[in-house]
């Protein structure tokens, strides 16, 4: 078993990366501290549930807790405040207290609803993530939750830290394909902003990560957690260099609003998004060949680098104008000054990027 610890002081935790860790799983909450006396809701996905609730649910109640659980339906449209009301509704009836904690188990939509359940249940209540896909490697680690609203995503939502992430590598045997493909989109990502080395790396173990060979995924999920620990860490709450991690993500995550959260899957949507990023970067003065790297090292992971001939210039702008990362009047983006190497520009023009949207629907491949 890997473990790394995210030190945040009073709120810092454990991550631990294994096989079978599920079976122990009312051990390691006592282990977070969640007394036995108070009742424990687990969210979880429709698709998630028919495979490891009721073996979570047995390892909890051996180990003298009161379980309640709540299945939502597979997908980003979960991620809304009715849903959000739904589980909250579960909370109260299940007799959920001030002791008591959420554990999210399942993807990145799975944790960050759960997670925005228990940063705002009576003002906020234990929280465990338990990720079962690649993606919520990175979503599952550094205490952002939220919902989406229609026009802008994760716009409603927290930093609230989890108590513990239990990462059982079991899990991720039966993701298909798409879903692999689309978690080490944000595997690379760690690499592309501050390990270069990891990032070749990545590239250069593609097939492998693709076929989930246990030793390889098992080193490129301790070290992506490694590396977005180590930026929260020196940045909790996203005041300067946690935004880093956003490579990719403006771009990325208009692709999402626009194609209605239903086209692209999260990383891909990124992938498109990072492509974007190191076109800025050639349009901004820097290397051209940051940008053909950063497309062989996303398409070895079979991830798409260009966008949908239908995807609107207005729409995708407008969709970018509602992100976080736009303030007054201006756009914040981070570019790749090289492999493993980020800035955070903080007054890129408008014109700029309407011209990498335009780019990106007919770039061809460097090679």
């Amino acid at each position: 078993m890997r473990s790394i610890t995210v030190a945040l002081g009073e709120r810092s935790y454990p991550i631990y990366i294994g096989s079978g860790l599920l079976q122990n799983i009312g051990e390691r909450c006592i282990e977070a501290g969640f007394p036995q006396r108070s009742p424990l809701l687990v969210v979880t996905d429709s698709e998630v549930a028919p495979r490891y609730l009721n073996q979570v649910e047995t390892s909890l109640r051996g180990s003298g807790y009161t379980v309640v659980s709540h299945v939502i339906q597979a997908g980003e449209a979960s991620k809304s405040l009715a849903v959000y009301e739904e589980v909250i509704t579960t909370a109260i009836q299940g007799g959920l207290d001030r002791s008591s904690a959420v554990l999210a188990l399942g993807g990145g939509v799975v944790g960050d609803l759960a997670g925005f359940v228990a940063a705002s249940y009576m003002r906020g209540i234990g929280f465990m993530q338990i990720p079962t896909t690649i993606l919520a490697h990175d979503s599952s680690v550094g205490g952002k939750v939220a919902v989406n609203h229609p026009l802008a995503k994760n716009m409603l939502g927290a930093f609230y830290q989890p108590s513990m992430v239990l990462y059982d590598l079991d899990t991720l045997a039966t993701l298909p394909p798409r879903q692999v493909a689309s978690g080490l989109a944000e595997v690379v990502k760690h690499g592309l902003i501050l390990d270069k080395e990891f990032a070749y790396w990545c590239r250069e173990h593609a097939g492998e990560l693709l076929a989930l060979d246990p030793e390889a995924l098992g080193y490129a999920l301790e070290r992506g957690c490694a590396i977005k620990a180590d930026v929260v860490c020196n940045d909790e709450t996203e005041q300067g260099q946690r935004a880093i991690l956003n490579l990719g993500h403006t771009i990325g995550h208009a692709i999402e609003a626009v194609g209605g959260y239903g086209v692209f899957l999260h990383g891909e949507a990124i992938a498109i998004g990072m492509a974007g990023s190191a076109l800025l970067a050639a349009k901004l003065g820097r290397d051209r060949a940051i940008y053909e790297d950063t497309v062989s090292m996303l398409t070895a992971l079979s991830l798409p680098v260009r966008l949908p001939a239908d995807y609107g210039e207005d729409e995708l702008m407008e969709a970018m104008m509602h992100d976080k990362k736009f303030k007054e009047g201006r756009m914040t983006f981070i570019v790749p000054d090289d492999i493993g190497a980020v800035s955070i520009v903080g007054d890129v023009q408008a014109s700029d990027v309407r011209g990498v949207i335009a780019q990106l629907k007919k770039e061809e491949s460097p090679w």
